[in-house]
């Protein structure tokens, strides 16, 4: 699995594109996709808004990310870091940033590549350039 992880508009679809040779018509969108289609989608873009979705249809991310890192384990996975800043007043804002906060957590530890986008540079967290 590859995890290619940083902040909105940070370039983290262009760097993905680039290092793993993808296409954006490769990328399942995570905002608006079939969750079942996950478990065979050569990439997952929004991830993060996949997170939000099984929270709000009752489903746990946290299981959901770990039958995909199994079910799916050569998948590309990028998704936007949320945890920083203000902590959101809502119940289910301050839910659903700690549910992908443990996301990511298992999705790195289940990668052999993570990459941190910052300002179109890719950073290697784990693994190296292919």
């Amino acid at each position: 699995m590859k995890f290619v992880v940083g902040g909105a508009y940070q370039g983290k679809i262009e760097t993905a594109c680039k290092m793993f040779g993808l296409n954006e018509s490769d990328m399942l969108n995570g905002s608006n996709c079939d969750f079942e289609e996950a478990f065979t989608a050569k990439c997952i873009k929004s991830y993060h808004s996949m997170i939000a979705r099984l929270l709000a249809d009752g489903i746990s991310p946290v299981e959901f990310t770990k039958r995909l890192c199994l079910e799916n384990s050569s998948a590309v996975i990028i998704m936007d870091e949320i945890g920083c800043g203000i902590v959101p007043i809502e119940k289910f804002e301050r839910r659903r940033r700690e549910e992908t906060g443990r996301c990511g957590c298992i999705l790195s530890s289940a990668s052999d590549t993570v990459i941190r986008v910052i300002c179109g540079i890719p950073v290697f967290l784990k693994g190296g350039k292919e």
